[in-house]
């Protein structure tokens, strides 16, 4: 997902999607643990989008306080 389009969202559809991420990241780490995942590539990318999402939550939260 497009940063620009993360930055649109609200600060409760931001942390839901963080939860779906983290779950998504649970299940690829199982299936990498028992051979079952295909695309490895998916790890990482899996892994940026939550550090992005993170990140915006953490400068909603800066704008909130100043």
């Amino acid at each position: 997902m497009k940063t620009q389009a993360l930055r649109d969202m609200t600060k409760d559809e931001l942390l839901q999607k963080l939860n779906e991420l983290l779950e998504a990241r649970f299940n690829l780490k199982f299936q990498h643990a028992t051979g079952q995942l295909e695309n490895t590539a998916q790890i990482p990318k899996n892994k940026k989008e939550i550090a992005r999402i993170l990140t915006i939550v953490a400068e909603m939260d800066r704008k909130a306080g100043a």
